[in-house]
């Protein structure tokens, strides 16, 4: 009888541990995974407002599994450079960049990079989506680098603004002007005749004009305005140089701690929060305008003639960075 009683509780007290066991392991998978995404724009600015449209669905879709923490304004890397190095080593998981500094990896971005490339906005989507544009982000993932390309954003057209005015070539001889990391971004400033100056981060373009350290840089509208820096260079020039696509890249050694079909629910997401993110730029970039012109600025749109001797001086690049991918940039131009 007393064998039976301990045989009994041996059991019991099995069947108790087993249970303890099943819900701590159900405790383990129902546990989310967080990641980071370091966004260098503000918040409310068209790209941060896309990051966080793809957090919440990446929380949605994985009901929960996986939780993005959206860092803007700098805070977890205070220049893009810096983010990518973090993503390639996998202390960030995600971040939001120009594609400029990525083509430095996949140096075939270059291609879609150069200047006065498209012929608009509608041009240059029709290329970043077609089969070209999309195995460019593959290319991304088998650069070995170490990151993931997700999706493109839309950063608009890039401009020159300075602190006196630029009508012609001639007029940016000696001018510093800020450009992205990116070789092709200097030489664009060697071939009109300035200086092109990097390793600046976005947030402190205004105090580089104000110290005087550069003469100006070159952005689209929302950046131009948003960072104050029309406050302190008032001459914006539309010569519309380039379309230089955002790019939402992922950490490929973040993205192996998940499970691989988390993976690719956050692919798809990403896709989805692209034309959520072109819809909130053209807001963006129309309020922009309005307070920039608002302000009292000299907004600059160049001759037919300038406009063509801005062309002419690119042709050093088109070879030095083009050359080698032709067959690409003629199926871009013939891109409808």
């Amino acid at each position: 009888m007393k064998k039976i009683l301990i045989t009994g509780c041996l059991i019991a007290a099995s069947l108790m541990l087993i249970s303890a066991c099943k819900k701590t392991e159900s405790t383990v998978a129902k546990r989310p995974v967080n990641l980071r995404l370091s966004e260098v724009h503000a918040q409310g600015y068209p790209t941060s407002l896309a990051d966080e449209e793809f957090a919440r669905l990446v929380k949605e879709r994985t009901e929960g599994r996986v939780i993005i923490d959206v860092r803007s304004g700098g805070a977890l890397a205070d220049n893009e450079g810096d983010a990518i190095e973090a993503l390639k080593v996998g202390d960030l998981a995600f971040t939001r960049v120009s594609a400029a500094p990525v083509a430095s990896y996949v140096p075939k971005l270059n291609a879609i990079l150069l200047p006065y490339l498209y012929r608009d906005s509608n041009h240059m989507w029709a290329v970043l989506n077609s089969s070209l544009g999309q195995g460019m982000l593959e290319d991304i993932e088998k650069s070995g680098s170490g990151l993931v390309g997700l999706c493109y954003y839309d950063g608009g057209a890039r401009n020159f603004y300075t602190t006196k005015p630029v009508h012609s070539v001639a007029d940016l001889a000696g001018m510093k002007i800020r450009v992205q990391g990116n070789p092709m971004m200097v030489d664009m400033c060697s071939a009109l005749g300035a200086i092109g100056v990097t390793g600046i981060g976005v947030g402190a373009v205004r105090g580089a004009i104000e110290s005087g350290r550069v003469d100006g840089a070159e952005n689209n509208w929302p950046s131009y305005q948003s960072g104050g820096d029309y406050t302190v260079a008032r001459y914006f020039t539309l010569d519309q140089h380039t379309r230089v696509p955002e790019i939402l890249l992922a950490s490929k050694k973040a993205l192996s701690r998940l499970d691989p079909a988390d993976v690719e629910i956050i692919k798809e997401v990403a896709k989805m929060t692209q034309e959520y993110e072109i819809s909130r730029w053209k807001e963006r970039e129309a309020l922009s305008e309005q307070i920039v012109r608002a302000n009292g600025n000299t907004i600059i749109t160049l001759t037919p003639s300038a406009f063509a001797e801005f062309q002419k001086a690119m042709q050093p690049l088109y070879e030095k960075y083009g050359g080698a991918y032709s067959s690409i940039i003629q199926q871009i131009q013939n891109t409808r």
